[in-house]
């Protein structure tokens, strides 16, 4: 009879021994999916200072072909201040999106100033600022598929208890403003 209950005894600290192992390495799945994110979001970041960086030197080209384009420029530089005191969190990127359409449609009327167009700055800095939007875009993919993985693993069970006893919880995704889902229009 002493031996059951030593027995009894040894399995429930064999399965109380394993649920702990599983709640470790539950908790190190979460962890490693938050810092994902960061890691993504920091890819994202490195890339928005890029194209802040570059905005003042196409700027400064294009003011000096384009004096009655000084409405647009301001807003343009106004944007690029803006973003980059928010750009370290995903909630701010608004500014970013209206930043990225200023920017194009400074690109947009840059086509009526031939001399413009044909200046090698200009042109450097034009395909530069392509290149990294180029970059931002794939830098937000990988940011969204790393917020998936992660909250995938909040909600999905078993995960979601470990995730909501260890204070985890969802992030958000980058997704577009519903300002700049919007088509813009091009007039003739």
């Amino acid at each position: 009879m002493g031996n059951s209950i030593f027995d009894s005894g040894l399995l429930w600290l064999v399965a109380l021994a394993g649920l702990l192992v599983a709640a470790i390495h539950t908790f190190n799945r979460l962890i490693r999916a938050r810092n994902q994110c960061r890691n993504a979001w920091a890819s994202v970041d490195v890339n928005l200072t890029k194209r802040h960086d570059l905005v003042p030197n196409l700027v400064a080209v294009v003011k000096g072909y384009t004096d009655h384009e000084k409405a647009l420029l301001e807003r343009v530089v106004q944007l690029r201040n803006q973003a980059q005191s928010t750009r370290s969190e995903p909630a701010g990127m608004g500014v970013e999106h209206e930043l990225g359409r200023a920017l194009v449609l400074l690109g947009g009327r840059v086509e009526a100033y031939p001399d413009l167009k044909a200046d090698q700055q200009f042109l450097h800095l034009s395909a530069s600022l392509n290149e990294i939007e180029e970059q931002i875009s794939a830098s937000r993919r990988a940011y969204n598929a790393a917020v998936m993985e992660s909250n995938n693993l909040v909600e999905q069970f078993p995960t979601n208890i470990v995730a909501s006893v260890t204070g985890f919880g969802l992030q958000d995704f980058f997704s577009a403003e519903p300002v700049a889902r919007r088509v813009p229009g091009v007039s003739p």
